[in-house]
């Protein structure tokens, strides 16, 4: 999905950290390998550490988180999104904050704006320590979410998701639903430990999975504070990339790269939900959305 280049980020929603601890190389590499089954095991709830054999014990060494990162400097327009992946999270950073502005009240909230952090190795979190080791995941602890953006390397390289920006972004919109859901009460209402093809778990994460098709489906009416568009309507090709990532994220896909598929211990739901959930808010909007309402064999 392509920002419109003469469109003004914002970058006041946005925080950078900067590199808060780097992993000894070892292994051939293997600690890489390591790191991206972490990142997915916590992205999805799913343990992929078995995806990765014969690695060697590493030790990490910690350097002090420091904060900023030029935002500010290097994230100025619509084209300087379309380039760098940093500008690229300001931007639909700017597109959803926009969106639920508006959207909140369908689903029965007075919005309120999330935090935005984007870091490098490590830093703190009112839910604990995010580190290289954990994906894109939101805090209800602290209201934010929490964004490495190595974390899309994995999405392609392991998970077999399509490369392109609008799979970086259904991650972001994911997130981003969480928060909603935390603004509604759902996280309250719901046992969130709960796996299995019809658990609460799954639910939650498939409603997620919804709020980021409905944020699609209008992300090109989204405007700027000038009442510039951001983002030019999503070709099909780019919202089959979205598509891709949702597949590539599903338990079953995940569990199966390990050789065994085990519904009961499903906690964000298969590649087909995944897709069917993202597609449906995106054809039919937030007011589809209610994973909650419908019985074991219509989710």
């Amino acid at each position: 999905m392509t920002f419109n280049e003469n469109a003004k980020l914002d970058t006041s929603g946005v925080q950078k950290r900067g590199r808060g601890a780097k992993t000894a190389a070892i292994g051939g590499g293997s600690i890489g390998l390591l790191i991206v089954a972490f990142l997915a095991s916590q992205f999805l709830g799913v343990d992929l550490t078995g995806l990765v054999s014969g690695m060697d014990q590493g030790q990490q060494t910690q350097q002090q988180e420091v904060e900023g990162g030029g935002l500010a400097e290097q994230c100025q327009t619509g084209a300087d999104a379309n380039q760098q992946i940093d500008c690229r999270m300001v931007g639909v950073q700017n597109s959803l904050a926009d969106y639920w502005e508006t959207e909140s009240a369908a689903v029965g909230v007075t919005y309120e704006q999330p935090g935005f952090i984007l870091y490098e190795g490590q830093t703190s979190s009112a839910c604990g320590t995010a580190s290289n080791a954990v994906g894109p995941f939101y805090c209800p602890g602290d209201s934010s979410m929490y964004v490495d953006t190595s974390f899309f390397q994995l999405l392609t390289s392991q998970l077999g998701a399509k490369e392109g920006p609008l799979a970086e972004m259904y991650v972001v919109a994911h997130e981003w639903g969480h928060h909603i859901q935390h603004q509604m009460g759902v996280f309250d209402n719901t046992n969130r430990t709960d796996t299995g093809p019809t658990s609460d778990g799954v639910r939650i994460e498939l409603q997620a999975d919804c709020f980021a098709g409905a944020w699609l489906g209008e992300a090109a009416n989204t405007q700027t504070d000038e009442g510039v568009t951001l983002l030019d309507p999503p070709t099909r090709e780019q919202v089959n990339v979205a598509l891709s990532a949702a597949s590539a994220v599903g338990d079953d896909h995940i569990q199966g790269q390990q050789g065994q598929v085990n519904p009961e211990s499903f906690t964000h739901g298969t590649s087909e939900q995944r897709v069917n959930w993202f597609v449906t808010g995106y054809e039919k909007g937030t007011q589809s959305c209610d994973t909650f309402a419908v019985s074991g064999n219509e989710l």
